[in-house]
Protein backbone atom coordinates (compact mmCIF):
# COMPACT_ATOMS: atom_id res chain seq x y z
CA UNK A 1 0.00 0.00 0.00
CA UNK A 2 0.97 3.64 -0.44
CA UNK A 3 1.39 5.78 2.68
CA UNK A 4 1.60 9.57 2.71
CA UNK A 5 2.98 10.69 6.10
CA UNK A 6 3.23 14.27 7.40
CA UNK A 7 5.53 15.10 10.34
CA UNK A 8 6.45 18.75 10.87
CA UNK A 9 8.90 18.63 13.80
CA UNK A 10 11.99 16.77 15.03
CA UNK A 11 9.98 14.66 17.50
CA UNK A 12 7.53 13.79 14.71
CA UNK A 13 10.44 12.69 12.52
CA UNK A 14 11.61 10.31 15.28
CA UNK A 15 8.21 8.76 15.97
CA UNK A 16 7.22 8.62 12.29
CA UNK A 17 10.48 6.83 11.40
CA UNK A 18 9.73 4.12 13.96
CA UNK A 19 6.16 3.87 12.67
CA UNK A 20 7.48 3.46 9.11
CA UNK A 21 9.76 0.60 10.21
CA UNK A 22 6.75 -1.09 11.83
CA UNK A 23 4.60 -0.49 8.72
CA UNK A 24 7.25 -2.23 6.60
CA UNK A 25 6.99 -5.22 8.93
CA UNK A 26 3.19 -5.27 8.74
CA UNK A 27 3.02 -4.52 5.00
CA UNK A 28 5.85 -5.89 2.85
CA UNK A 29 4.70 -3.71 -0.07
CA UNK A 30 4.69 -0.44 1.91
CA UNK A 31 5.63 2.58 -0.20
CA UNK A 32 6.25 5.92 1.52
CA UNK A 33 6.05 9.55 0.49
CA UNK A 34 6.47 11.97 3.37
CA UNK A 35 7.19 15.32 4.98
CA UNK A 36 9.75 14.84 7.74
CA UNK A 37 13.48 14.61 8.29
CA UNK A 38 16.64 12.49 8.18
CA UNK A 39 15.30 9.70 10.37
CA UNK A 40 12.30 9.09 8.13
CA UNK A 41 14.53 9.39 5.07
CA UNK A 42 16.82 6.67 6.44
CA UNK A 43 13.88 4.21 6.46
CA UNK A 44 13.24 4.75 2.75
CA UNK A 45 10.73 6.36 0.46
CA UNK A 46 10.51 9.89 -0.93
CA UNK A 47 11.13 12.96 1.27
CA UNK A 48 8.98 15.77 -0.11
CA UNK A 49 9.82 18.56 2.35
CA UNK A 50 12.09 18.76 5.40
CA UNK A 51 10.50 19.80 8.69
CA UNK A 52 13.19 22.50 9.10
CA UNK A 53 11.53 24.37 6.23
CA UNK A 54 8.21 24.33 8.10
CA UNK A 55 9.28 25.67 11.51
CA UNK A 56 7.42 28.95 12.06
CA UNK A 57 6.88 29.58 15.76
CA UNK A 58 4.87 32.39 17.35
CA UNK A 59 2.17 34.72 16.09
CA UNK A 60 4.50 37.31 14.51
CA UNK A 61 6.65 34.75 12.68
CA UNK A 62 3.58 33.00 11.29
CA UNK A 63 2.22 36.32 9.99
CA UNK A 64 5.53 37.22 8.38
CA UNK A 65 5.67 33.86 6.60
CA UNK A 66 1.98 33.43 5.79
CA UNK A 67 2.56 33.25 2.02
CA UNK A 68 5.11 30.46 2.47
CA UNK A 69 2.78 28.56 4.82
CA UNK A 70 -0.19 28.84 2.45
CA UNK A 71 2.08 27.84 -0.43
CA UNK A 72 3.16 24.71 1.49
CA UNK A 73 -0.47 23.78 2.17
CA UNK A 74 -1.42 24.12 -1.52
CA UNK A 75 1.67 22.22 -2.62
CA UNK A 76 0.91 19.42 -0.14
CA UNK A 77 -2.64 19.01 -1.47
CA UNK A 78 -1.42 18.77 -5.07
CA UNK A 79 1.32 16.33 -4.09
CA UNK A 80 -1.14 14.05 -2.27
CA UNK A 81 -3.55 14.12 -5.20
CA UNK A 82 -0.76 13.18 -7.61
CA UNK A 83 0.58 10.36 -5.38
CA UNK A 84 -2.95 9.07 -4.61
CA UNK A 85 -2.08 7.20 -1.39
CA UNK A 86 -4.12 4.42 0.21
CA UNK A 87 -3.94 6.33 3.50
CA UNK A 88 -2.63 9.63 4.87
CA UNK A 89 -1.00 9.42 8.31
CA UNK A 90 -0.75 12.69 10.24
CA UNK A 91 1.85 12.93 13.02
CA UNK A 92 0.95 15.61 15.62
CA UNK A 93 1.69 19.11 14.05
CA UNK A 94 -2.01 20.15 14.16
CA UNK A 95 -1.90 23.67 12.68
CA UNK A 96 -0.84 22.27 9.31
CA UNK A 97 -2.19 18.73 9.50
CA UNK A 98 -5.77 19.64 10.40
CA UNK A 99 -5.98 21.89 7.31
CA UNK A 100 -4.79 19.06 5.08
CA UNK A 101 -7.13 16.58 6.79
CA UNK A 102 -10.17 18.76 6.08
CA UNK A 103 -9.31 18.82 2.37
CA UNK A 104 -8.29 15.14 2.26
CA UNK A 105 -11.52 13.90 3.78
CA UNK A 106 -13.54 15.78 1.12
CA UNK A 107 -11.39 14.13 -1.57
CA UNK A 108 -12.18 10.69 -0.17
CA UNK A 109 -8.73 9.83 1.24
CA UNK A 110 -8.42 7.73 4.40
CA UNK A 111 -7.18 9.91 7.28
CA UNK A 112 -5.35 8.38 10.25
CA UNK A 113 -3.83 10.53 13.03
CA UNK A 114 -0.94 9.28 15.21
CA UNK A 115 -0.07 11.38 18.29
CA UNK A 116 -3.09 13.54 19.02
CA UNK A 117 -3.04 17.33 19.13
CA UNK A 118 -3.20 18.37 22.80
CA UNK A 119 -6.85 19.37 22.74
CA UNK A 120 -7.11 18.62 26.45
CA UNK A 121 -4.72 21.52 27.14
CA UNK A 122 -6.18 24.13 24.80
CA UNK A 123 -8.18 24.58 21.59
CA UNK A 124 -10.68 21.93 22.72
CA UNK A 125 -13.06 23.19 20.04
CA UNK A 126 -10.85 21.39 17.50
CA UNK A 127 -12.72 18.23 18.49
CA UNK A 128 -15.41 19.12 15.91
CA UNK A 129 -12.81 19.05 13.13
CA UNK A 130 -11.26 15.81 14.46
CA UNK A 131 -14.68 14.09 14.44
CA UNK A 132 -15.43 15.39 10.94
CA UNK A 133 -12.07 14.85 9.25
CA UNK A 134 -10.20 11.98 10.97
CA UNK A 135 -11.17 8.34 10.39
CA UNK A 136 -8.97 6.92 13.17
CA UNK A 137 -7.03 8.53 16.02
CA UNK A 138 -4.12 6.80 17.83
CA UNK A 139 -3.37 8.43 21.20
CA UNK A 140 -0.19 8.05 23.27
CA UNK A 141 -1.27 9.29 26.72
CA UNK A 142 -3.68 7.20 28.80
CA UNK A 143 -5.90 10.11 29.89
CA UNK A 144 -6.44 11.09 26.23
CA UNK A 145 -8.61 7.99 25.71
CA UNK A 146 -11.03 9.14 28.43
CA UNK A 147 -10.91 12.69 27.09
CA UNK A 148 -12.00 11.61 23.62
CA UNK A 149 -14.33 8.74 24.47
CA UNK A 150 -16.01 9.79 27.72
CA UNK A 151 -16.08 13.53 27.24
CA UNK A 152 -16.53 13.76 23.46
CA UNK A 153 -17.91 10.34 22.45
CA UNK A 154 -15.25 9.82 19.80
CA UNK A 155 -13.59 6.35 19.79
CA UNK A 156 -9.77 6.30 19.75
CA UNK A 157 -7.00 3.72 20.25
CA UNK A 158 -4.52 4.12 23.11
CA UNK A 159 -1.32 2.57 21.74
CA UNK A 160 1.24 3.55 24.40
CA UNK A 161 3.96 6.19 24.24
CA UNK A 162 6.53 5.92 21.42
CA UNK A 163 9.26 7.47 23.58
CA UNK A 164 9.48 4.18 25.46
CA UNK A 165 10.37 2.43 22.19
CA UNK A 166 12.78 5.18 21.13
CA UNK A 167 14.66 5.05 24.44
CA UNK A 168 14.72 1.23 24.54
CA UNK A 169 16.46 1.18 21.13
CA UNK A 170 19.36 3.35 22.30
CA UNK A 171 22.78 1.74 22.81
CA UNK A 172 24.07 1.63 26.38
CA UNK A 173 26.30 4.63 27.14
CA UNK A 174 29.71 3.94 28.66
CA UNK A 175 29.78 6.60 31.39
CA UNK A 176 33.58 6.68 31.75
CA UNK A 177 34.04 7.13 28.00
CA UNK A 178 31.28 9.77 27.90
CA UNK A 179 32.90 11.81 30.68
CA UNK A 180 36.30 11.51 29.04
CA UNK A 181 35.02 12.50 25.58
CA UNK A 182 33.33 15.68 26.85
CA UNK A 183 36.04 16.55 29.39
CA UNK A 184 33.77 16.13 32.41
CA UNK A 185 35.02 15.55 35.93
CA UNK A 186 35.44 11.77 36.28
CA UNK A 187 34.03 11.70 39.83
CA UNK A 188 31.50 14.49 40.40
CA UNK A 189 27.83 13.49 39.89
CA UNK A 190 26.15 15.26 36.96
CA UNK A 191 23.15 17.57 37.18
CA UNK A 192 21.69 18.02 33.69
CA UNK A 193 20.19 21.36 32.65
CA UNK A 194 17.52 21.16 29.94
CA UNK A 195 16.51 24.80 29.38
CA UNK A 196 14.36 24.27 26.26
CA UNK A 197 14.87 24.77 22.55
CA UNK A 198 13.99 28.40 21.73
CA UNK A 199 16.35 31.31 22.39
CA UNK A 200 13.94 33.36 24.51
CA UNK A 201 12.99 30.31 26.57
CA UNK A 202 16.61 29.25 27.06
CA UNK A 203 17.68 32.71 28.27
CA UNK A 204 14.91 32.86 30.86
CA UNK A 205 15.43 29.35 32.21
CA UNK A 206 19.23 29.30 32.22
CA UNK A 207 19.44 32.63 34.07
CA UNK A 208 17.81 30.94 37.08
CA UNK A 209 19.26 27.45 36.63
CA UNK A 210 22.81 28.82 36.56
CA UNK A 211 22.40 30.32 40.01
CA UNK A 212 22.68 26.77 41.38
CA UNK A 213 26.27 25.58 40.65
CA UNK A 214 28.02 27.60 43.37
CA UNK A 215 25.51 26.22 45.93
CA UNK A 216 26.38 22.64 44.93
CA UNK A 217 30.18 22.50 44.50
CA UNK A 218 30.26 18.69 44.80
CA UNK A 219 28.26 18.35 41.60
CA UNK A 220 28.95 19.35 38.00
CA UNK A 221 26.29 21.04 35.89
CA UNK A 222 25.95 20.24 32.19
CA UNK A 223 23.72 22.12 29.73
CA UNK A 224 21.98 20.01 27.10
CA UNK A 225 22.36 22.13 23.95
CA UNK A 226 19.25 22.25 21.74
CA UNK A 227 19.64 20.83 18.19
CA UNK A 228 18.63 24.11 16.52
CA UNK A 229 21.02 26.38 18.46
CA UNK A 230 24.66 27.15 17.68
CA UNK A 231 27.32 26.71 20.36
CA UNK A 232 28.07 30.45 20.21
CA UNK A 233 24.60 31.21 21.58
CA UNK A 234 25.50 29.42 24.84
CA UNK A 235 28.98 30.97 25.23
CA UNK A 236 27.87 33.78 27.63
CA UNK A 237 26.45 31.12 29.97
CA UNK A 238 29.72 29.15 30.22
CA UNK A 239 31.80 31.56 32.32
CA UNK A 240 31.58 29.38 35.44
CA UNK A 241 34.23 26.64 35.38
CA UNK A 242 31.65 24.23 36.81
CA UNK A 243 29.42 24.56 33.71
CA UNK A 244 29.75 22.41 30.60
CA UNK A 245 27.76 22.30 27.36
CA UNK A 246 27.05 19.16 25.35
CA UNK A 247 25.08 19.56 22.13
CA UNK A 248 22.76 17.08 20.41
CA UNK A 249 23.38 14.37 23.03
CA UNK A 250 20.51 14.96 25.45
CA UNK A 251 19.60 11.27 25.77
CA UNK A 252 23.24 10.33 26.40
CA UNK A 253 23.47 13.05 29.04
CA UNK A 254 20.29 11.92 30.79
CA UNK A 255 21.54 8.34 30.87
CA UNK A 256 24.45 9.42 33.11
CA UNK A 257 22.79 12.23 35.11
CA UNK A 258 22.02 12.12 38.84
CA UNK A 259 19.34 14.85 38.66
CA UNK A 260 17.96 17.37 36.18
CA UNK A 261 16.40 20.82 35.96
CA UNK A 262 14.00 20.69 33.01
CA UNK A 263 11.92 23.25 31.16
CA UNK A 264 8.29 22.17 30.84
CA UNK A 265 7.54 20.16 27.70
CA UNK A 266 8.17 16.67 26.31
CA UNK A 267 11.61 16.76 27.96
CA UNK A 268 9.95 16.28 31.37
CA UNK A 269 8.63 12.90 30.22
CA UNK A 270 11.91 11.95 28.52
CA UNK A 271 13.79 12.71 31.75
CA UNK A 272 11.37 10.56 33.76
CA UNK A 273 11.73 7.64 31.34
CA UNK A 274 15.50 7.81 31.85
CA UNK A 275 14.71 7.53 35.59
CA UNK A 276 16.37 10.86 36.42
CA UNK A 277 14.82 12.79 39.35
CA UNK A 278 13.89 16.24 38.09
CA UNK A 279 12.49 19.67 38.88
CA UNK A 280 10.21 21.10 36.21
CA UNK A 281 10.80 24.79 35.48
CA UNK A 282 8.77 27.35 33.59
CA UNK A 283 8.91 31.13 33.38
CA UNK A 284 7.41 33.08 30.48
CA UNK A 285 6.47 36.60 29.49
CA UNK A 286 4.15 37.95 32.22
CA UNK A 287 1.34 38.90 29.83
CA UNK A 288 1.57 35.58 27.92
CA UNK A 289 1.52 33.70 31.23
CA UNK A 290 -1.60 35.55 32.44
CA UNK A 291 -3.37 34.76 29.15
CA UNK A 292 -2.28 31.10 29.30
CA UNK A 293 -3.54 30.77 32.87
CA UNK A 294 -6.99 31.75 31.73
CA UNK A 295 -7.01 29.51 28.64
CA UNK A 296 -5.36 26.42 30.10
CA UNK A 297 -7.08 24.97 33.16
CA UNK A 298 -4.88 21.93 33.84
CA UNK A 299 -3.80 21.01 37.37
CA UNK A 300 -0.18 20.48 36.28
CA UNK A 301 2.09 21.59 33.44
CA UNK A 302 4.37 18.53 33.24
CA UNK A 303 3.33 15.37 31.42
CA UNK A 304 4.73 13.30 34.29
CA UNK A 305 2.26 14.76 36.79
CA UNK A 306 -0.59 14.87 34.27
CA UNK A 307 -0.29 11.17 33.47
CA UNK A 308 0.00 10.19 37.15
CA UNK A 309 -2.64 12.74 38.23
CA UNK A 310 -0.54 13.73 41.23
CA UNK A 311 2.63 15.70 41.94
CA UNK A 312 5.41 13.23 41.26
CA UNK A 313 7.92 15.95 40.34
CA UNK A 314 8.03 19.49 41.70
CA UNK A 315 6.87 22.21 39.31
CA UNK A 316 8.30 25.71 39.78
CA UNK A 317 6.22 28.06 37.65
CA UNK A 318 6.66 31.79 37.03
CA UNK A 319 7.26 33.52 40.40
CA UNK A 320 8.05 30.22 42.13
CA UNK A 321 11.01 29.75 39.82
CA UNK A 322 13.54 31.72 41.85
CA UNK A 323 16.98 31.04 43.34
CA UNK A 324 15.74 30.29 46.87
CA UNK A 325 12.98 27.82 45.88
CA UNK A 326 15.12 26.11 43.26
CA UNK A 327 17.98 25.61 45.74
CA UNK A 328 15.61 24.18 48.37
CA UNK A 329 13.94 21.79 45.93
CA UNK A 330 17.25 20.65 44.43
CA UNK A 331 18.59 19.87 47.92
CA UNK A 332 15.49 17.70 48.50
CA UNK A 333 15.94 16.00 45.14
CA UNK A 334 19.44 14.89 46.06
CA UNK A 335 18.39 13.25 49.36
CA UNK A 336 17.69 9.51 49.41
CA UNK A 337 14.09 9.69 50.74
CA UNK A 338 12.81 12.00 47.99
CA UNK A 339 14.71 10.14 45.29
CA UNK A 340 13.38 6.73 46.33
CA UNK A 341 9.78 7.94 46.09
CA UNK A 342 10.40 9.45 42.65
CA UNK A 343 11.90 6.18 41.37
CA UNK A 344 8.84 4.25 42.59
CA UNK A 345 6.53 6.75 40.87
CA UNK A 346 8.59 6.60 37.65
CA UNK A 347 8.12 2.82 37.60
CA UNK A 348 4.35 3.27 37.86
CA UNK A 349 4.48 6.01 35.19
CA UNK A 350 6.03 3.65 32.65
CA UNK A 351 3.29 1.08 33.31
CA UNK A 352 0.62 3.77 32.88
CA UNK A 353 2.16 4.70 29.53
CA UNK A 354 1.55 1.20 28.22
CA UNK A 355 5.07 -0.20 27.96
CA UNK A 356 6.83 -0.87 24.66
CA UNK A 357 5.23 -1.41 21.26
CA UNK A 358 3.44 1.85 20.34
CA UNK A 359 4.78 1.87 16.77
CA UNK A 360 3.99 -1.83 16.20
CA UNK A 361 0.43 -1.54 17.56
CA UNK A 362 -0.29 1.56 15.48
CA UNK A 363 1.16 0.09 12.28
CA UNK A 364 -0.84 -3.13 12.63
CA UNK A 365 -4.07 -1.19 13.22
CA UNK A 366 -3.47 1.07 10.21
CA UNK A 367 -2.72 -1.86 7.87
CA UNK A 368 -5.64 -3.94 9.14
CA UNK A 369 -8.13 -1.07 8.79
CA UNK A 370 -6.95 -0.11 5.31
CA UNK A 371 -7.16 -3.71 4.11
CA UNK A 372 -10.64 -4.02 5.61
CA UNK A 373 -11.63 -0.66 4.09
CA UNK A 374 -12.52 0.80 7.52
Amino acid sequence: MKYYIIAGEASGDLHASNLMKALKEADKNADFRFWGGELMNSVGGTLVKHYKDLAFMGFAEVLMNIRTILGNINFCKKDIAQYNPDVIVFIDYPGFNMRIAKWARKQGFRTHYYISPQLWAWKENRIKAIKRDIDHMYVILPFEKDFYEKKHHYPVDFVGHPLIDAIAQLPVVDELEFRKKYQLDPKKPIIALLPGSRKQEIRKMLSVMLEMPHHFPNYQFVIAGAPGQEREFYTPFLKDSNINLIQNKTYHLLSVATAALVTSGTATLETALFKVPEIVCYKGNWISYQIARRIITLKYISLVNLVMDKEVVTELIQGDLNRKRLKTELEKLLTSEKREQIFLDYHELEKELGGQGASKKTAELIVKRCKNHE
